[in-house]
């Protein structure tokens, strides 16, 4: 990682020191912030996500190691080296037995710290390799798309549990900004190939004349250009996760490359004359609708029956607006710390105009909403005129997807679920709406599991 994006925070109630260790640090490119007092401390690493703590064991409100038990406890991660005027080897211990990277006397050498810091930040990064700590960081750096408690949404957490632990392909369906490549990750850490690489790769953005080379590599000479060997993605994936993106988009040719791989999994990489062999998962993910494609001949058959032996769909965020409340919490939290900002809510009018947008970019368009919000409204509470102009101005859309075949009664609860979520979220004015009684609206509540809306 670049020093410029290593952040660390100084806490010692020496003033002096600390904004001259502050200044030092950032001389050294870090990004660094400083606290006089444990309690101002523990709330800024409550707000930002610190690779590496540097403070003081003696404090006058909470010691540098109740610091140190506080911060590990909801960020473990998080790297210490203290500092203290009373160094024995007693205190020495003790910060280590609780998670100390490594400790200073005062009066301090500076270049013995700049050399501590550098290893502590280089030890994170050799931990970081694990995979369990690769999903901590995410989840803390990134808020992701796939939260919430629609049944839609806790039915795919259960599917991407359920094929985790095999090796079968899995083709991920839905518009762009609904998730997809996050659900892709998500089967990838929980698989047993965690500890290995996940190779990402943009089919619509790969020409046909380069394909075969990127995806399988190529040896030196093997056309104008080739000075050297170059590994493709496959290799690189070995042991690991392929995630194709857009594979819809892939031409003739590389569909029939694919495959093979596929079936086999080896290949000839360009210039080679033998064989290569590796052990890959492939994820492949689609905002076209492949199975149409398929019969329309724009998409071999054979693939995409090899392709989807598990489907998801990643639903569109119209068709589970029940989650929007959770996804903005989560944004605005993410982005409030993010920008530095104090915390931040919606009023329950901007929160019913999210609802009934129909955000035509999913997720990621109300993320960036979100995110816009945060760094433009600087009141506490976010109400209607504070978001952007097109959920202020532009017309409100809702749409409803009834598969033929599907049971009256999920029709009838999903019709008042939508008109709750999308309508109006007054249960009278709801009832009027689709023409029956509130007492009657109210049975059908509790009959369909929906009191909660």
């Amino acid at each position: 990682m670049e020093k410029n994006n290593i952040k660390i925070l100084v806490v010692d109630d020496e003033r002096g020191l600390c904004a001259g260790l502050q200044e030092a640090l950032r001389r050294e490119g870090y990004q660094v912030d400083a606290a006089t007092e444990a309690a101002a401390a523990i709330k800024m690493t409550e707000e930002r996500l610190y690779n590496l703590v540097i403070s003081d064991v003696k404090m006058p409100e909470l010691s540098g190691l109740e610091l140190l038990k506080r911060v590990k406890g909801k960020s473990r991660d998080t790297m210490f080296i203290l500092m203290t005027a009373y160094g024995t080897v007693e205190s020495a211990v003790e910060a280590m037995k609780q998670g100390a990277y490594d400790y200073l006397t005062k009066p301090l050498d500076m270049q013995r710290l700049r050399l501590l810091v550098q290893k502590a930040l280089e030890f994170q990064a050799i931990i970081a390799e694990n995979s369990e700590l690769r999903l901590r960081l995410q989840k803390r750096s990134e808020p992701s798309p796939l939260v919430g408690s629609s049944e839609k949404m806790r039915a795919i957490e259960r599917l991407i549990d359920e094929v985790a632990g095999s090796d079968v392909t899995v083709l991920i369906e839905g518009e762009s900004g609904t998730g997809k490549e996050i659900a892709a990750r998500s089967i990838h850490l929980r698989s047993a190939r965690r500890d290995h690489p996940f190779v990402s790769v943009n089919c619509a953005a790969l020409p046909e004349h380069l394909l075969e080379a990127e995806l399988f590599g190529h040896t030196r000479g093997a056309f104008t250009g080739a000075v050297n060997s170059r590994p493709g993605r496959f290799q690189m994936a070995d042991r690991g996760t392929l995630f194709l993106d857009e594979i819809g988009d892939l031409s003739p040719k590389g569909q029939g490359d694919l495959l093979r791989v596929i079936e086999d999994g080896t290949f000839r990489m360009v210039g080679a004359t033998e064989l290569t062999r590796v052990n890959v998962r492939v994820v492949a993910a689609t905002n076209k609708k492949l199975q149409e494609a398929t019969a329309e001949g724009k998409f071999r058959e054979d693939l995409f029956y090899r392709l989807q032996i598990v489907p998801i769909f990643m639903p569109p965020l119209r068709e589970r607006a029940e989650d929007i409340p959770l996804l903005v919490e989560t944004f605005l939290n993410h982005f409030c710390a993010k920008h530095k900002r104090g915390r931040k809510t919606l009023s329950a009018d901007a929160l019913q105009a999210c609802q009934r947008f129909a955000w035509p970019g999913n997720v990621r368009q109300l993320r960036n909403a979100i995110e816009r919000v945060v760094l433009t409204c600087h009141k506490s509470n976010i109400d209607v005129r504070d978001l952007p102009d097109f959920l202020r101005d532009q017309p409100i859309a809702a749409s409803i997807t009834i598969r033929p075949g599907t049971p009256l009664a999920e029709v009838e609860k999903t019709v008042i679920q939508q008109t709750l979520t999308h309508v109006t979220s007054n249960r009278e004015e709801a009832a009027k709406i689709l023409g029956i009684s509130r007492r009657a609206l109210q049975y059908k509540l509790k009959q369909y599991g929906l009191l909660e809306t």
